[in-house]
């Protein structure tokens, strides 16, 4: 078991853009904004909202997946980022198949999420839309082979949510307690997402 920890100046490089139109705009932020943004720059102190990552194993997704660092100058200018707009301002959440033992408490956890995600993603609107089974959804399915478990291609299921995206969507969130998976040869994922499927006009 190890864990991964940045020095605070590896973190100030990675998270404070050299664009001087981005330094502007955070010197504007108040005192308590920055002191949370900053919060990064010092994780595992008491108290303090970012932890270093614990990696227990080589099996765990940091050692398993290596990928290529990314910091914010280079996040704030990818091409595919998107952001809200007065048309474009809103999350749908769309849940799929059932919830197992949760029965009745299902629309409480889901109202739950809606509220968490009206909080964490301030200025957006967060609203629900019907549930739907798997069987309305179309998607191609499987029994996985070890764990017998029922599972769902999740590319279908990408393009059963695009085709259901309202025209205000900032994006569509699909929820779920069955399996998922991308493809024959994979076992299963958490989850997946597009960055261009059912787009807007």
């Amino acid at each position: 078991m190890k864990v991964i920890q940045h020095s605070a100046e590896t973190l100030q490089t990675a998270l404070v853009s050299s664009r001087q139109d981005l330094v502007k705009l955070y010197s504007k932020y108040t005192k308590v904004e920055r002191q949370l943004l900053e919060e990064g720059f010092h994780p595992g102190q008491p108290g303090s909202l970012f932890q270093p990552i614990t990696v227990h194993s080589d099996s765990d997704w940091i050692p398993a997946h290596p990928e290529e660092p990314q910091d914010f100058e280079s996040f704030y200018r990818d091409p595919y980022r998107k952001t809200p707009s007065a048309s474009h301002n809103t999350i749908y959440i769309q849940t799929i198949g059932s919830f197992g033992e949760a029965g009745a408490r299902t629309d409480q956890y889901v109202e739950w999420l809606r509220d968490y995600c009206q909080a964490f993603f301030h200025g957006l609107s967060v609203k629900l839309m019907p549930a739907v089974t798997v069987a309305e959804t179309g998607c191609s399915f499987r029994v996985n082979s070890h764990s017998y478990n029922l599972q769902i291609l999740t590319g279908d299921l990408l393009r059963f949510l695009g085709s259901r995206k309202p025209k205000d969507a900032f994006c569509i969130v699909g929820i779920t307690m069955i399996d998922l998976y991308p493809k024959e040869s994979w076992n299963f994922v958490f989850g997946q997402a597009s960055l261009s499927m059912g787009e807007n006009p």
